[in-house]
């Protein structure tokens, strides 16, 4: 494996205010960067400081989006020290999205240790406020210089760290979902599993027009038959149906989240059935309406879990649970933060010590 060469920056910024920080709107002294051409594999890792990148106006990610990221944070412990959260699941759906895009695939030995080794170089970055972190965004884009479909032969792979604040400033508290029914977000065949930017640039309409009407997000369903409750914005979504939790399946359209992951295992481990499986948007609504829907919530990295007080479309709502957050949406908050954090002992093995 190759070493990593470090070049530490000699003009270090200054630090924002922990107590003020937006989401990612600052970023650290350094970044982690990696070049790839297809007859010599990838070469030259490097921690250097944070800086534009050139490239030439006809790179391939310009035009045709070959491109690919992740999003995972780092935790300042009670002790001061720094972990991660399940970073090795990030390294492995990154690699499945890049396979997808005809992106090369990074070693996940390298990959791990360019983590690492960034962190500690700025972990000085990792802010101690309450519900502060150190955002961490690898990437990994096509940069041929030239026109034509076809797979990439030349990439860069980057990781940057941002120091962020709650991504609801509001805190746990129950969001409006509106029921999109116009735009959808994936079909199955297509790049919907994958955290590719298209997905999100695809997104960016309905996600608009809802924030316009004072919705925090959309409810995406299926692309074919507009029937199957698939997303909401850009994280999973679960429902507490009477004694079980609920979330859609993934068969290829639907992001397969590591909170996610990490919230089904958890249940379990409380004892708590978990179903997924196709979900239809009439089971919800008709649900939410007869009192079985009890509960439901987004979950991501970024906001971790996201209650749903409303969900709406253009004529009618629906509200759960007196648009108060759920006895088991906010268990599961915390129950996970306190482990991100190191406020609990980690009995699931989820976390890496960063130093």
């Amino acid at each position: 494996m190759a070493e990593i060469r470090i070049e530490k920056t000699a003009h270090p910024k200054e630090k924002p205010d922990s107590g003020n920080l937006s989401f990612g709107k600052y970023f650290t002294d350094h970044m982690f960067v990696m070049n790839y051409e297809k007859d010599k594999g990838w070469f030259d890792p490097r921690i250097v400081p944070f800086a534009p990148f050139e490239i030439s106006p006809a790179a391939m990610v310009l035009h045709y989006a070959p491109e690919v990221f992740e999003g995972l944070k780092a935790y300042r412990r009670p002790d001061g020290s720094v972990q991660l959260f399940r970073p090795q699941e990030n390294i492995a759906r990154m690699n499945r999205s890049a396979e997808r895009m005809c992106l090369p695939q990074i070693d996940p030995e390298l990959f791990m240790e360019a983590l690492l080794a960034l962190v500690r170089t700025d972990s000085d970055w990792v802010p101690a406020g309450e519900d502060t972190t150190l955002y961490i965004r690898p990437f990994l884009f096509a940069t041929d210089p030239k026109l034509g479909v076809h797979a990439p032969s030349m990439c860069t792979f980057a990781i940057i760290l941002s120091p962020v604040g709650p991504y609801f400033p509001e805190g746990v508290n129950p969001v409006k979902i509106f029921i999109e029914k116009e735009d959808v977000r994936a079909v199955r065949g297509g790049t919907g599993f994958a955290k590719c930017g298209g997905n999100y640039a695809g997104s960016l309409r309905a996600g608009e027009r809802a924030e316009a009407n004072g919705f925090a997000q959309v409810l995406w369903l299926d692309g074919v038959e507009k029937k199957y409750v698939e997303e909401g914005g850009g994280m999973n979504i679960m429902f507490k149906i009477k004694d079980k939790v609920v979330t859609p399946a993934l068969l290829g359209t639907v992001l397969p989240g590591i909170t996610r992951k990490s919230v089904i295992e958890m249940l379990k481990s409380w004892n708590i059935e978990v179903e997924e499986r196709l979900v239809t948007l009439e089971e919800i609504l008709t649900g939410i309406k007869n009192g079985d829907v009890e509960e439901a919530w987004c979950c991501g990295t970024a906001a971790v879990i996201s209650p749903i007080g409303e969900f709406a479309t253009e004529d009618e709502q629906y509200t759960i649970g007196g648009f108060k957050s759920g006895p088991l949406a906010l268990k599961l908050y915390h129950a996970l933060t306190d482990l991100q954090f190191g406020r609990t002992e980690d009995s699931f093995g989820w976390t890496v010590r960063v130093a």
